[in-house]
């Protein structure tokens, strides 16, 4: 199997639920999403989706992205998708890091590997374990009445897991915490997360106010020493998203006793193959582990549903239906909410070959290039 065509997509996803606030009081209005079509001579077709939040969330940006994707497509042309590994290799010499530019091309090669054996990619990456995983749902930072209400609105539509986001004004995180805890049942799974935004004291500080209350602490600060230092004053689970950016670092943190679970995005670390090793690591050295991304619709969320559901059980924490956060689609009417089966605060991963979604073409608008 040989690619013979790359054809580049973009597509604006809004957020159905408005404005998207994270720490510091960045935002934004939606994903600007880059779309990889990779065909072969097989007559297979394989597809790739990376979606920034922003330019200020990961050291990625919209036109980065795009201008890298365009200078890289040509050198796929004759490659074996289902070579991943080479594949990787290749891209890495071409393009010395910004692994986001990547990780598009990457998940289409997976998706054709696994379209070429016939199965969905899950058992391509390792095998289906169970039928379902939990999903969570992120509140963006505003007033602590706000924050709980809009937490209701998420209860009611049958999530169990909130992020809370924090990472501002402590005194204002402590009542954007007790707020969100007030107003959802007890037993709902509750992550304060500070997207790497608070100095150390003001970590520490958020813990020592918060000590009765249940949640677990993620990616407090954003240099690795600053969360070293938190973790010695920490009495409850610690997870680190935006430290996790390769193998090397999942390690040290783990030699350190930093980590008790991780967040794996896909771009960030450059696709499907680098996500699959470090969550393999994570996975054996048995820390928690949640694989999702920094934004997209079907074509991402099939890619983290896969990647979650070759995880194991006894280390999975949590994804988000990303799809269902934005007012595009990659697919026909109806077709994702029948393969991602999303209900009771659960989805599951596609059955169908390679990603097990069927692209309409047509929502996707003209071409941004293509590579012959």
């Amino acid at each position: 199997m040989k690619i013979t065509r790359v054809t580049l997509f973009a597509q604006n996803q809004p957020f159905r639920d408005g404005t998207y606030t994270c720490s510091g009081g960045r935002s934004a209005e939606g994903f600007e999403s880059s779309i990889a079509k990779i065909e072969t001579d097989a007559g297979l077709t394989g597809w790739g989706e990376m979606a920034p939040l922003g330019s200020f969330y990961d050291p990625s940006f919209l036109g980065g992205a795009r201008a890298g994707m365009t200078e890289l497509a040509p050198a796929l042309i004759g490659m074996d998708p289902a070579q991943a590994n080479l594949v990787n290799e290749r891209l890495d010499l071409l393009l010395n890091g910004h692994p986001y530019v990547k990780a598009a091309f990457d998940m289409a090669c997976w998706d054709l590997k696994a379209r070429q054996a016939g199965i969905p990619l899950a058992e391509a990456l390792g095998g289906r374990f169970g039928e379902r995983m939990a999903l969570y749902r992120s509140v963006p930072q505003a007033a602590p009445d706000a924050m709980a209400a809009r937490a209701k609105k998420y209860i009611a539509e049958g999530y169990r897991r909130i992020q809370v986001k924090v990472g501002l004004e402590v005194k204002d995180d402590i009542a954007r915490t007790e707020a969100v805890l007030d107003a959802v049942p007890s037993g709902t799974v509750i992550f304060a997360d500070a997207n790497a935004a608070w100095r150390q004291q003001q970590a520490i500080e958020f813990l020592r106010a918060t000590r009765d209350l249940d949640y677990t602490l993620e990616q407090p600060c954003a240099s690795y020493e600053a969360n070293l230092a938190v973790r010695r004053h920490c009495d409850r689970p610690l997870v680190l998203d935006e430290t996790i950016d390769s193998l090397n670092v999942l390690m040290r943190a783990w030699s350190d006793r930093l980590i008790d679970g991780i967040t794996i995005k896909v771009a960030r670390v450059g696709g499907v193959t680098k996500a699959k090793l470090i969550r393999d690591t994570a996975a054996a050295l048995g820390l928690g582990v949640t694989i999702e991304d920094t934004g997209g619709a079907e074509i991402n969320t099939a890619a983290t549903a896969h990647l979650m559901m070759s995880t194991p059980e006894g280390v999975r924490q949590h994804t988000c239906d990303f799809y269902n956060w934005v007012t595009t689609r990659h697919t026909r009417p109806g077709f994702a909410d029948k393969v991602f089966d999303t209900r009771d605060g659960s989805m599951a991963a596609p059955r169908g070959k390679g990603l097990g979604i069927e692209v309409d073409e047509k929502v996707l608008g003209q071409p941004l290039s293509v590579a012959v």
